[in-house]
């Protein structure tokens, strides 16, 4: 519930700093699920960063900047960190996380929630590596003090007026998808 109510308060600052008039184009009923998967891919391939929510000790959220891979075709999200950060030990503890991207160009967002898991195994480690990242392991993707962070989401928001991702008028509820995992 705190990480619910966390990643809320985040989405109204983002919506009320990004709002200007901006024409929607015209859709006719509610966005198909691919539609709202390819504006979800579309908006996110623009963004470096988003922003990860675990929940601490306390149960009281936690959030940091990540520098997420792009979503793969089931829509599981992969993102590199070192193994001795908190966020390792939230997410071991409690896996239910927020994952979100805030798109200025396109002004709207994409939000997340769903279940993540830490990955320790070479192949993978070896398959998700940046060259940037070198400066921060010491022994790049074959060292222990590199993990992953494999997040799969349950549930998708989206608001991109540019895109026709259009919040419900009556109440401002976003355009949602559930992905029934």
């Amino acid at each position: 519930m705190h990480l619910a109510r966390a990643v809320a308060a985040v989405l109204v600052v983002i919506a009320a700093a990004g709002c200007q008039d901006t024409p929607a184009p015209a859709v006719a009923g509610p966005p198909s699920r691919e539609r709202i998967l390819t504006a979800s891919r579309e908006l996110i391939a623009d963004v470096r960063y988003a922003t990860l929510s675990t929940l601490n000790d306390a149960g009281a959220p936690e959030s940091r900047l990540m520098e997420p891979f792009a979503p793969d075709e089931a829509f599981d999200i992969w993102m590199g960190t070192n193994a001795a950060s908190s966020k390792v030990a939230e997410i071991e503890r409690n896996g239910a996380v927020a994952l979100l991207y805030a798109n200025t160009t396109l002004e709207g967002y994409v939000s997340l929630t769903g279940r993540a898991v830490i990955v320790r195994d070479p192949s993978e480690k070896s398959h998700r590596w940046k060259a940037s990242w070198t400066p921060f392991y010491k022994d790049g993707h074959r060292g222990d003090d590199y993990v992953l962070i494999r997040f799969t989401p349950t549930r998708l928001e989206i608001s991109s007026p540019k895109q026709g991702m259009n919040n419900d008028p009556a109440n401002w509820r976003p355009v949602t998808l559930d992905f029934g995992r």
